[in-house]
């Protein structure tokens, strides 16, 4: 029996994923880079700091929170307020792989999300360019 483990797994479980979204928002309120994402977000991030971890824990193969507390993982509907085009989503690409190198993910874990994260983000994109 091969006993293969889930990208949250990798990350440590419930630790690790909240420490990966962490990394991800510190990044991108200190990233210059990453000033036209972190303007589309007020100025406490607690709230979606916590959202991203609910989504994530269930999207990396943990427990479904975001799911079980909103009743859906449609990202379309939540982001469609905000001009989302391929800078935008390349800054958050960014800021989601510095929080994979700051965390210390493992090559193993970071390959399987560095991917299917990048199709999720361009997923959301709601624009053709950025303005």
């Amino acid at each position: 029996m091969i006993n293969v483990l889930t990208p949250y797994q990798l990350l440590g479980g419930e630790e690790g994923v909240r420490r990966l979204c962490n990394a991800f928002y510190d990044n991108m309120e200190q990233l210059p880079e990453a000033e036209g994402i972190r303007r589309m977000h007020g100025a406490d991030t607690t709230a979606v700091r916590e959202k991203l971890f609910e989504y994530l824990s269930g999207w990396l193969g943990g427990p479904k929170l975001y799911l079980e507390k909103y009743g859906t993982v449609s990202m379309g509907l939540p982001h469609r307020p905000f001009a989302i085009g391929p800078k935008e989503r390349d800054q958050w690409m960014l800021c989601l792989n510095k929080a994979l190198d700051d965390i210390g993910a493992s090559e193993t874990a970071k390959g399987l999300i560095k991917a299917p994260i990048h199709a999720f983000a361009d997923h959301v994109r709601n624009r053709e360019t950025s303005d």
